[in-house]
Order: C-alpha cells, then sequence, then structure tokens
C-alpha cells in the first residue's frame, strides 16, 4: 500500500482519538525509520519512551521470538518462567520486595491506588482513603488516573470521576495545607513530563518524604516516564535520593511490547492479596522475555553512564542552538522551550525534514531510543537546528 492508501484506512478504521504527524512508519533500526517510500526517519521520540533499545534490537526481537514460539500465554491461574524470572530481575534491580504487573501506565498506577486506599483503609479505618497529587501531573487516562491528573484540562466530560484526590502546589507548606488526617498517600513525578518537561525541586522531595513518614502516609512515584534508564539512573528516585513506598513503571519496561509494574516496600507486599486485584494480559510470558532482557540490559552501570553522557551531550548542543530559549530535564528526558514559533509548528517541520520529536504543552520534547547513536543524535540535531533556524 501506498502512504496515502494507509492514511485513508487508518482514518476510516480508528475512533479519530489521535492527532497524528504525516509520516507512515513501516520499518526500523535502532534510531532510524523508514517510511513507505524510502525516506529515513531520526528518532528522538522512541514511541513516547517506549522503544528503550530503539527500533528492531537483535537481542530484545530474538527474546520475543523465542518465547513466542514456546509460550505465548498462560493467564495468571498458572505459573511460567519467563514472568517469573522478569519479576525477580525487577525486584533485584529496583531494590522493591514485591510486583503486580499489568499492560500500562495507567493500569499501573490503578493499582498504586488501590493499595494505598487498601492499606490506608486497614490501617486507620474506612476514611482514610484520599491521595494527594500535584498539580500540572498526568497519571493515566482511565476515569480513576484521569481525577488523579492535576491538570483542569484534563477534568471534563467523563463524569463523574472517581473522588478522593486533592491536588497541592510542588512545595512543602501547599502539601502541608491540603494533607488531611484522611490522606493515605501523595502521589508524585519527580519529572512532570506531559506537563512540560518539570523536574521537581530536590529539596522539596526530601522534605515530603519526611512528611509523609511523619504522618504515616504512603510516599507513591509514578515513574511510568522517568523510569528504566530514561534519566541515567535505573529509577529516577535514585538520583533524588528518596525511594518511595509504592513505584509505577511503563513505557521503555517493555522495550515496545505493553506492560505496567507497580512496585512496593517488603511492608507493603501482602496489601494487595490474593482476589484484591487482577489482569487477564498481565504477566504475559512474551512480553516479560522482551521485558527482561531491557532490564537486564539497561540495568548495566556501563549502559546507565552511556544514558549519561548522550544526555549531556544532548543537552550541550541544544543549548547552543539558535531559537532555544532554555532546556530542561534529566538523562535522555529533555524539554526544549523555543524563542520563537510553537512547539505544534516546530514538531510538524521537524517530521517534514525527517526528524521525529514530541511536545509537551508548550515544549519540544526529547525522548530518543537509550540506544542511539552519535551519527544518529548528530543528524536529529542538524534537523533540529535547520527547522529551529528557519522559525518566526
Amino acid at each position: 500500500m501506498t502512504s496515502e492508501e494507509i492514511k485513508q484506512l487508518d482514518e476510516s478504521s480508528f475512533m479519530p482519538t489521535y492527532g497524528r504527524f504525516d509520516a507512515v512508519l513501516v520499518s526500523g533500526k535502532n534510531a532510524t525509520g523508514v517510511d513507505c517510500e524510502g525516506k529515513e526517519y531520526i528518532d528522538f521520540g522512541s514511541g513516547i519512551g517506549v522503544n528503550s533499545l530503539g527500533w528492531a534490537d537483535e537481542g530484545w526481537t530474538a527474546a520475543v521470538a523465542r518465547q513466542a514460539g514456546t509460550l505465548q500465554h498462560t493467564s495468571n491461574l498458572y505459573y511460567n518462567p519467563a514472568s517469573a524470572s522478569f519479576a525477580a530481575e525487577l525486584l533485584k534491580v529496583s531494590g522493591y520486595s514485591a510486583v503486580f504487573l499489568g499492560n500500562s501506565g495507567a493500569e499501573a498506577n490503578e493499582c498504586a491506588i488501590k493499595l494505598a486506599r487498601k492499606h490506608g483503609v486497614e490501617q486507620y479505618g474506612k476514611s482514610r482513603c484520599e491521595i494527594l497529587t500535584l498539580q500540572n501531573s498526568f497519571h493515566g487516562r482511565t476515569v480513576t488516573t484521569l481525577a488523579a491528573t492535576g491538570q483542569d484540562v484534563f477534568h471534563h466530560y467523563f463524569y463523574p470521576f472517581t473522588e478522593g484526590f486533592a491536588y497541592a502546589e510542588p512545595n512543602i507548606q501547599s502539601v502541608r495545607e491540603n494533607m488531611t488526617e484522611n490522606t493515605c498517600a501523595v502521589m508524585i513525578e519527580f519529572i512532570q513530563g506531559e506537563g512540560g518537561v518539570m523536574p521537581l525541586d530536590p529539596q522539596f522531595v526530601k522534605e515530603l518524604a519526611a512528611l509523609c513518614k511523619e504522618r504515616g502516609v504512603l510516599l507513591i512515584a509514578d515513574e511510568v516516564q522517568t523510569g528504566v534508564g530514561r534519566t541515567g539512573s535505573f529509577y529516577c528516585w535514585e538520583q533524588y535520593g528518596v525511594k518511595p513506598d509504592v513505584l509505577t513503571s511503563a513505557k521503555g519496561l517493555g522495550g515496545g511490547l505493553p506492560i505496567g509494574a507497580c512496585l512496593c516496600t517488603e511492608e507493603l507486599r501482602g496489601v494487595m492479596g490474593r482476589s484484591s486485584h487482577g489482569s487477564t494480559f498481565g504477566a504475559n510470558p512474551v512480553v516479560c522475555a522482551g521485558a527482561l532482557e531491557v532490564v537486564r540490559r539497561v540495568s548495566q552501570p556501563e549502559f546507565l553512564a552511556a544514558v549519561k553522557e548522550k544526555g549531556e551531550y544532548l543537552r550541550s548542543r541544544l543549548e547552543q542552538m539558535d531559537g532555544v530559549a532554555e532546556v530542561r530535564g534529566m538523562g535522555m528526558m529533555l524539554g526544549i522551550v523555543p524563542a520563537r514559533s510553537t512547539a505544534a509548528v516546530l514538531s510538524a517541520a521537524c517530521v517534514e525534514n525527517g526528524l521525529l520529536i514530541l511536545t509537551a504543552k508548550s515544549l519540544l520534547r526529547l525522548l530518543p531510543p537509550l540506544t542511539i547513536t552519535r551519527e544518529e543524535m548528530d543528524k536529529g540535531l542538524a534537523i533540529l537546528e535547520k527547522v529551529l533556524r528557519a522559525a518566526h
């Protein structure tokens, strides 16, 4: 099929929930994609932070194909080595004691919310069920995770939203003012990705952790976007020096296949008992085989050191570009405040010129594959510089 035929088929078949860029991708290798006509694109988005090892990575592809040809699904009524091996490896690397596996970041956050509420009710009574999140946050698109999201723009149409959420500004005074005796947990993102690539202040995070501990409130970290090497450590909390009670992970964890993980400390491992939660496709053996390959490789010190080095290189190049007002973020999760034009116009121009790039509010957002090469980075940066220079 031609690009136009594919676009027409797509638009006649799907609900119109996505505003797609004008690119039809049919193949890729690492951070270089190809469309129907053979045009190449440098990938600075990795499927919104999902393709952590890039496109068609040989080790990941082999692991997935091997498992698909052996045992593709069992349900969680039975044991299987692929899911058990992955879960054990993830816990070893992350330092947590138990995990629930679902299929997305929103599902992982739903599990974390249920865990926090069940723990609060069991420990303190039925009124201990409120969760405090931060203004400008984003936690998913289910009705409950939309309610947890601290952005009014998402709080329309889908009434009634799940009750029991309150919102604070990312400072300790606002948290104190909004935390009550009914608060069972505070849920944060160390870097608010969809909110505009906004890193939290490290001092605030330390004060927040101390306050939560003082009041017996759980600290939940949504590391759906920041996790799995994205910021230069396996999980971002390691750089903040604050280990959350509950952590959620997804996106880059599966390397391109759908997975979501809710991890907890030893003290909480028994909260979600039998029948308290579940997922038909959760812990799928094929997905877990791919995720195991991701975790084993990304967790290596030399791999994480390379991510930091690449992130520093990208930042230094971006900060020198005409048309860039500000660069923010950590590692290979970066946001660019454009000095001219808009993120929407600039991102479309980038795609037209062969660069896949993301937006977040008024920013351009970079989430390249962690395996991107220097040559691929330079090609992408040259396109971005050309687009920024031409902007009005």
